[in-house]
C-alpha cells in the first residue's frame, strides 16, 4: 500500500513511521520547510520526503492519505484527492485502526488539555500503563508504532475528529462546546458542535460517554438518541441539584458546598475542592471529568485522591508564574475565546489587571461585561488592533491601549499594586504578535521573571 502523509509536524512524522513499521510504501510532503529535527526522524527510519512543495503526481499515487489536522478539507488538494476517490484520514485514525489499546478521548472548546493531562496523571500514578497523546503528548501513532501501551489518554481537537471514520473510543469525553473555528465550519456553530459529538461514532453499550451539563449545546445533543450511541452516560455539573436529573444516567457528578461528589454505578467518591491542586471553577469540571474517567477504569479513591492533589499547575492554564511585592502575576495564555476568559476571570478574588488582545474571531464581549465592571481594575489591550476591545469595555473600566508585551508590562507597572492580580487572559488569537498561544505565555512568563529580579 502506497501511504501518502501531508504535513511533517509531531502526527505528521509519527503517522510515517507507523506507516513504515507497517509495511507501506510512505511518501511525506509538506509545503513549508520541515524542521530538523523531524527530518533527522525521517532520514533515520529511511522515508522519502519532499518540502517546500506537493507534487501533485506523487500524492496522487496514494492508497491512504493521512493529512495534518491543520490543512482544511477545502483545501484544493484534498479537494482532489477525494474527486480521486483517494480515502483521506488523519494520524489519529490511522493509529485506531491499527490499535487494540483501550482509548480514553476527550474534546471540547476548553478545558479538554487539563483534563486530558489531569486524567494522565490520576491514571499513570496510579500505576497504570497508560500513553499520552493527541494534541497534548506524543503523536498516538508514533506510540502505536514504537512505544506502545495498553491504554490511551487522548486530547482530541475538531479537526482530527473531522478526518475519523473507524475510530472507536473506549470512554468518550466533551467537556463543552462554544463558538470557536467557525471559518473552518462555514461559520455555523451547529457544525463545529456536530465535528465535537464525532468522538462517539462507533462506540458501543461497554464504552462511557461523559459530558458537562452546565453547557447548553453539549447537553441539547447529548439529549438526542440519534446522536449518542447506546453507550452509558456520565454528566457532571456545579449545580447542586444534579441528582434530580439523573434519569437514565450511569453516573453523575455535582458539588454541593464545597465537596466534589462522583457516583459511578454503586462507587460514590467524594473531596474537598480546595484540597484538589488547580483553582477556579473550570477546574472543578475538569477535575469532575477526570474523577469518573478514573473511576470507571478502576483506580481506588485513595489513589484519585492523591491524585488531585498531586497534579502540576499546566503551562498556559491559569499558571501562576510569579508573585512580587504583593501582586500575583497569571498565565492564561490558552484563553483564545471568550468562553476561557469568563472562567478564569470568575475565579479572580481579587482587584485584577488584565491583558487581553491579540487577533479576534469575531468575539461576542458582552458576557465579560459584568466582571469588568465588578472585578477589573484596568484592561491592558494588547495587540496590533485594539479597537473593538476598547469600544466593548471603554465605558464599564479603564482601558489602556499597546502594542507589545513590553509596553503592557510597562502599563502594569503603573497600575497593579499589592493585592491585585496581573491575569494575561487574551480572549484572542495570538497571531499578531506571537507565534503562537505558547509563544505569548513563555514570553509573559519571561517578562515577569525580569520584573521581580530587577
Amino acid at each position: 500500500m502506497k501511504l501518502v502523509i501531508l504535513g511533517a509536524k509531531e502526527s505528521g512524522v509519527g503517522a510515517a513511521a507507523l506507516g513504515k513499521k507497517l509495511g507501506y510504501d510512505v511518501f511525506l510532503s509538506d509545503s513549508g520547510k520541515i524542521e530538523g529535527k523531524y527530518k533527522q526522524v525521517l532520514d533515520e527510519k529511511a522515508i522519502t520526503y519532499e518540502e517546500g512543495g506537493h507534487t501533485e503526481e506523487k500524492v496522487l499515487a496514494a492508497d491512504l492519505v493521512v493529512k495534518s489536522p491543520g490543512i482544511p478539507d477545502t483545501a484544493p488538494l484534498v479537494k482532489t484527492l477525494r474527486q480521486h476517490g483517494i480515502e483521506v484520514i488523519s494520524e489519529i485514525e490511522l493509529a485506531g485502526r491499527n490499535s487494540g489499546a483501550k482509548m480514553i478521548c476527550i474534546t471540547g472548546s476548553n478545558g479538554k488539555t487539563t483534563t486530558t493531562l489531569l486524567t494522565h496523571h490520576l491514571l499513570s500514578t496510579s500505576g497504570m500503563d497508560v500513553g499520552l497523546a493527541g494534541n497534548v503528548g506524543y503523536s498516538l501513532a508514533a506510540q502505536v508504532a514504537e512505544d506502545a501501551h495498553p491504554a490511551y489518554v487522548v486530547e482530541l481537537s475538531s479537526f482530527q475528529l473531522d478526518g475519523m471514520t473507524k475510530f472507536k473510543a473506549d470512554i468518550a469525553v466533551i467537556t463543552n462546546i462554544t463558538p470557536d473555528h467557525l471559518d473552518r465550519y462555514d461559520h455555523k456553530f451547529e457544525n463545529y458542535a456536530a465535528s465535537k459529538f464525532r468522538i462517539l461514532q462507533n462506540m458501543d453499550a461497554d464504552g462511557l460517554f461523559i459530558y458537562g451539563a452546565d453547557c447548553p449545546m453539549t447537553s441539547k445533543l447529548a439529549a438526542s438518541s440519534e446522536i449518542v450511541p447506546p453507550t452509558a452516560c456520565f454528566t457532571y455539573s456545579d449545580a447542586e441539584n444534579i441528582p434530580v436529573a439523573t434519569q437514565n444516567l450511569s453516573g453523575y457528578a455535582y458539588m454541593e458546598g464545597n465537596v466534589l461528589t462522583a457516583k459511578l454505578g454503586e462507587k460514590t467518591f467524594t473531596i474537598d475542592k480546595n484540597k484538589i491542586s488547580i483553582k477556579g471553577r473550570h477546574n472543578v469540571y475538569n477535575a469532575m471529568a477526570a474523577v469518573i474517567t478514573a473511576m470507571k477504569v478502576g483506580i481506588d479513591n485513595e489513589k484519585i485522591a492523591e491524585g488531585l492533589q498531586s497534579f502540576p499547575q499546566v503551562p498556559h492554564r491559569m499558571e501562576t508564574v510569579g508573585e512580587h511585592n504583593g501582586i500575583i502575576y497569571i498565565n492564561d495564555s490558552k484563553a483564545t475565546n471568550v468562553d476561557s476568559s469568563w472562567y478564569a476571570l470568575d475565579s479572580m478574588t481579587t482587584p485584577v489587571v488584565w491583558i487581553a488582545g491579540g487577533t479576534d474571531k469575531g468575539n461576542d464581549y458582552s458576557p465579560l461585561f459584568g466582571f469588568a465592571k465588578e472585578k477589573v481594575k484596568v484592561l491592558i489591550c494588547m495587540g496590533l488592533d485594539n479597537a473593538k476591545l476598547i469600544n466593548s469595555f471603554g465605558g464599564l473600566c479603564p482601558v489602556v491601549s499597546t502594542a507589545s508585551l513590553a509596553d503592557a508590562m510597562r502599563e502594569v507597572e503603573k497600575y497593579a499594586t499589592s493585592g491585585d492580580t496581573v491575569l494575561l487572559s487574551p480572549c484572542c488569537a495570538s497571531f499578531d504578535l506571537f507565534k503562537n498561544y505558547e509563544d505569548r505565555g513563555d514570553k509573559f512568563r519571561q517578562a515577569v521573571k525580569e520584573l521581580i529580579n530587577r
